[in-house]
């Protein structure tokens, strides 16, 4: 059994993940925001499992680290989860809204990182599963372009470390959902840019388009479908042995083509590996 991290645990997919690792008798520390305020009920309903962690601080990343370590003595998985998803014409966001979902998707990943590898690369072992976005490769809709390009990033940023990190003993999986329109948070929460004037500008052409979209997406989703499913493939990828955790994975009922193109792309990756003699910097299952 694993002692395992999971970021953004208040809700969604987090604490789907976190209540079915605990289920399957992994030590689990559930990290979300403000748990003696706003989130203090889920972090109640977890049972122990709640560590502060704002992935927006690397003060609070590092005394969470630290939390973890001291209460179960040692870290095996992290789980990039954290996420916020904004809704709106990219025009209408300025460079600093941008900035900060990049701020929550990309650079929450790299703080916590930064706080917990040096305990991983000491030991020799470790994963990391980065909860990636089929948007990322698939045939994403428009209006949530800053979402989408900050999970693109994290996406090449978790390609890029899985190199740096296999001589150290750390794998790399990415979990790729779907487009899940119900038991998450995202479309619920998501935030929209601040220039209103500029947002407006687009309803004429687009409003019904917008207003809309998340009944087109829920439409591609086949019944009994659900949140869960993503969860309880994390579950599994960690419960795995070391050499035979897939390096991507895809949860994605609606089957927007993500995957298809990952075959390809990570295909692409393994072979230039080869080629530029580099082949020692991928799992076994790097391609498809």
């Amino acid at each position: 059994m694993a002692t395992v991290l999971v970021t953004g645990a208040s809700s969604g997919f987090g604490r789907l993940t976190a209540v079915a690792l605990n289920a399957a008798g992994h030590r689990v520390a559930a990290g979300m925001r403000d748990i003696a305020g706003r989130n203090a009920t889920a972090a109640a309903d977890l049972e122990g499992m709640a560590v502060e962690l704002d992935v927006q601080s690397q003060e609070s990343v590092d005394a969470a680290i630290a939390t973890v370590l001291g209460r179960h003595g040692h870290l095996d998985v992290v789980v990039h989860n954290a996420g916020h998803m904004v809704l709106g014409p990219a025009e209408a966001f300025s460079p600093e809204e941008l900035a900060a979902v990049y701020d929550v998707n990309v650079l929450g990943t790299q703080r916590v990182n930064r706080a917990a590898l040096p305990h991983l690369r000491a030991q020799g072992s470790g994963l990391l599963v980065w909860v990636g976005s089929s948007s990322t490769r698939g045939g994403h809709p428009p209006f949530l372009a800053p979402y989408f390009a900050a999970k693109a990033a994290m996406d090449a940023l978790a390609e890029s470390y899985a190199g740096e990190l296999i001589r150290f003993g750390i794998g790399t999986s990415i979990v790729v959902p779907g487009a899940f329109t119900s038991g998450t948070n995202h479309f619920a929460h998501a935030g929209t840019p601040a220039d209103q004037d500029r947002e407006r500008a687009y309803d004429g052409l687009y409003g019904d388009l917008r207003a809309g979209l998340g009944d087109r997406l829920a439409a591609l989703i086949p019944p009994g479908s659900e949140a869960q499913s993503v969860a309880d493939e994390i579950v599994r990828v960690i419960g795995l042995p070391a050499g035979d955790r897939p390096f991507r994975t895809h949860v994605d009922p609606s089957r927007d083509g993500s995957e298809v193109v990952s075959v390809v792309a990570d295909r692409i990756r393994h072979e230039f590996y080869h080629r530029v003699g580099l082949a020692d910097l991928l799992s076994a299952h790097s391609a498809l």
